[in-house]
């Protein structure tokens, strides 16, 4: 890819300096529009260029667009007049998000290896049974089957064994048996595993089973380190001191953040809220101006209770759709009748009705990538179109149903209309949380008492 402003030594100034042509308007609305035929207005950004084949100026093309049902792309094409000389280039524009992601499958048969992935550049593939790697930008990001990464990677270490058997033969013969190994992981002779780490929480793994769970297939949040933040070229904000404390219950703080959608200014409104009969909560609403995107978003504003809670609530009128529903980050939701069971970290944490959230269900399950369009099959459409029915009857009061919310940390709320009495439909447990689930909220490694002993005495 050439770029503006480098200059050769020894050539004259005049030719090495670029000037800039005027730049084509993308036209009005979102910066990153889907691909589309139709639409005159996508236009790119033309740029006049140092070409550094032959050092006269050539001409860059930048073209911001949007791939649907994946993220946002800028494709860069660069081509010289005179000497011929072309390039082109695609990085990625999507949103960095606000955690990480680890996807576990384990592969037990060929269809496993058929499934789609989402995989970005810095996501790191490994597979523990060779202990095997491919570090985060080594390669390109792209969209491919399990089938292909493996191919791959045996393609990649064959690519220079002629080499290696004529000056290190040892090293060849040790590739020979390892490209072995992975052409049986190919065929699936055994079950293995196959983990996508992607700090950037942009990777994504196909559910063939979906709107079901997956059994083989385990998805895991996790707050990103320093390292990995500098990895992805983030800085930590430092807190601001506050010289003392301000009463923000009955206030709405606004921040200035990007629309999710278009990527646009916008701003966020926060309040402090107190639910009846629960705690206080902190209410996150954006609305973007640009594109008309609006998303909201709610955090526990409390502590983890000591103990985790799980709601049973069996649906048996259609008034109970009405209901408050309050769903932290940390809950996951299982429709039994369906076969559903939404984990942890999907949907955010929302502050909504029951009705809602079973809205936001179906859209979530609806609008998955690989279910539409040409990676569809008859057998996932038809338990698709089964799925949303079921649950419009559910929605329409004909189909009674249990609603099950399971959260650890015990910030979790739906609405009893019978309060302070017991809803004889609502059935709440407490219950003392896993070993793993208190892992997956950072509690084992939380030290709270004599925390200090063995630190160095200060002076």
């Amino acid at each position: 890819m050439s770029a503006g402003g480098a200059v050769e030594p020894g050539l004259p100034a005049a030719a090495a300096a670029p000037s800039a042509a005027p730049a084509r308007d993308p036209g009005p609305g979102h910066l990153f529009r889907p691909i589309s035929a139709e639409d005159e207005e996508q236009q790119p950004t033309e740029i006049e260029s140092l070409c550094m084949n032959c050092y006269r100026n050539g001409m860059t093309r930048l073209l911001l667009t949007k791939i649907p049902f994946f993220r946002e792309i800028i494709v860069s094409s660069f081509s010289c007049e005179h000497c011929g000389w072309n390039n082109t280039e695609i990085q990625s524009a999507g949103r960095i998000q606000d955690q990480g992601v680890r996807y576990t499958l384990t592969v037990r048969a060929q269809e496993d290896m058929d499934r789609e992935v989402v995989k970005t550049d810095s996501a790191t593939t490994r597979i523990p049974e060779l202990d095997f790697e491919i570090p985060a930008f080594s390669q390109k990001g792209g969209i491919f089957k399990n089938r292909v990464f493996v191919l791959r990677a045996i393609s990649g270490l064959e690519q220079d064994q002629p080499t290696r058997r004529a000056n290190e033969e040892a090293v060849a013969e040790r590739i020979d048996e390892f490209i072995a190994k992975l052409k049986e992981l190919k065929q699936v002779a055994s079950p293995f595993t196959i983990i996508i780490d992607d700090p950037s929480g942009n990777s994504f793994v196909e559910n063939p089973h979906a709107p079901r769970k997956d059994d083989a297939l385990v998805i895991t949040h996790y707050n990103r380190t320093l390292q990995q933040e500098e990895m992805l070229g983030l800085q930590a904000e430092a807190p601001e001191e506050k010289p003392e404390e301000e009463d923000i219950r009955n206030e709405v703080l606004q921040f200035n953040t990007n629309c999710p959608e278009c990527n646009a200014p916008a701003q966020t409104n926060m309040k402090l809220v107190q639910i009846p009969h629960f705690k206080e909560v902190i209410i996150m609403a954006t609305n973007c101006e640009n594109c008309g995107h609006r998303t909201n978003e709610v955090k526990s504003g409390g502590a983890v209770e000591p103990l985790g809670t799980r709601i049973t609530f069996h649906i048996t009128d259609p008034s109970d759709m009405t209901r408050d529903l309050l769903k932290s980050e940390t809950c996951s939701v299982e429709i039994p009748e369906l076969e559903f069971e939404l984990g942890m970290a999907v949907l955010g944490g929302k502050f909504t009705t029951l009705e809602g959230m079973l809205k936001d269900i179906r859209e979530l399950v609806t609008k998955n990538p690989f279910t539409l369009g040409d990676s569809s099959s008859p057998g996932q459409t038809e338990k698709l179109q089964e799925f949303s029915q079921k649950l419009d009857q559910i929605l329409e009061g004909i189909l009674k149903a249990h609603f099950i919310m399971d959260d650890p940390a015990g910030n979790s709320y739906l609405q009893n209309v019978y309060a302070p009495e017991d809803d004889p439909e609502m059935k709440v447990e407490h219950y003392k949380r896993t070993f793993d689930q208190n892992e997956e909220l950072g509690l084992n490694d939380m030290k709270t008492e004599g925390y200090e002993t063995g630190l160095p005495a200060q002076r």
